[in-house]
């Protein structure tokens, strides 16, 4: 199973590479259009759209550095191997979406609390600004086809982050129109600030799923009753307990306790854990790892740890009633 998870991230990490040049080149030449753009029509808003597309410029470098990380086969260091090196990757691309969100409101929120008269933008803006939409919508397409291919939290972040810069620039593209219809500069920087609202909940979101991972925990109660249904297809297998899953850059690390009858011998119980771990499998894709500890039937110890099906009822129940 080891050689099948280092050839799975060595495919893996060959698309992400793929995926990350895509978004370097291209956001590249985004962010130099909507620079430029913006210099020249004298729209704040097209100029932060600009920096944005700079920002995945740098993610796009960030994504690099992580294909080349999570590539590595395990090691003493590291014996689950190098796949959580995205999931931190995933963590400060949450991180450079906020400061860059907060940066263009306080720039934008200045521009109108001191009084700064601002000229209408110039109508190249305007095609600048939809340049970028039609170029953005390509890549986060590109970027969520890699994204499942390569079963990549973070490539999905980032087909996200870019479907935000979709809307974003759409919202850039509505100040641009109603400052030119209202003949008001000040709309530039009032869209300037939705914008940069828009680019903080969308790094809100990235860092709270990225977290999720990082902690061990918090996933969907119905990926543990998979795992018990699985379980109760086996014969001699009694009350399965202590479950935990937990992902490993989209792969499932799952640990479970069975029971099994006393009087069956070593051989007979590792053959039924085998047949409890090919039954998870079919159930449950992208398995990492599935670790099954043998009880004697009739073992009612008070494990402090994990889930049994008769806590994920309970929980299930109580949350219904709530």
């Amino acid at each position: 199973m080891g050689q099948n998870i280092m050839m799975d991230n060595a495919g893996k990490a060959h698309i992400i590479k793929i995926a990350s040049l895509t978004a370097l080149f291209g956001n590249a030449a985004l962010a130099a259009v909507k620079i430029a753009t913006g210099i020249y029509a004298g729209s704040l808003a097209v100029i932060g759209d600009g920096i944005d597309s700079s920002v995945d410029v740098l993610i796009a470098v960030m994504s690099l550095v992580v294909a080349n990380i999570i590539s590595r086969p395990a090691d003493e260091n590291h014996p689950w191997g190098h796949g959580r090196a995205e999931t931190v990757a995933t963590a400060m691309l949450s991180f450079i979406l906020f400061f860059a969100g907060a940066q263009l409101i306080f720039n934008s929120a200045g521009d109108i609390i001191f009084g700064v008269e601002k000229e209408v933008p110039s109508f190249i803006a305007i095609v600048g600004t939809l340049v970028s939409i039609v170029g953005k919508l390509l890549l986060a397409w590109s970027q969520y086809l890699f994204g499942t291919k390569a079963r990549s939290a973070m490539l999905k972040a980032n087909a996200k982050n870019m479907t935000a810069d979709v809307i974003l620039s759409t919202g850039v593209l509505a100040g641009l129109g109603l400052s030119m219809l209202l003949n008001i500069g000040l709309i530039d920087s009032i869209a300037a600030i939705l914008v940069g609202m828009w680019v903080i909940k969308s790094a809100f979101d990235i860092f709270v799923e990225a977290n999720k991972e990082l902690m061990d925990g918090g996933y969907h109660k119905k990926h543990y009753q998979i795992v018990f249904d699985a379980v109760k297809s086996v014969e001699e297998v009694d009350r399965p307990h202590r479950v935990r899953m937990r992902r490993i850059a989209g792969l499932w690390d799952i640990n479970i306790d069975i029971e099994v009858p006393p009087n069956k011998t070593v051989i007979e119980a590792h053959w039924i854990s085998y047949k409890v771990e090919t039954a998870i499998k079919e159930k449950i894709q992208n398995v990492y790892d599935i670790v099954v500890h043998i009880e004697p039937a009739g073992n009612q110890e008070d494990e402090g740890y994990g889930l049994s099906e008769e806590t994920l009822r309970n929980e299930l129940d109580y949350s219904t009633m709530t």
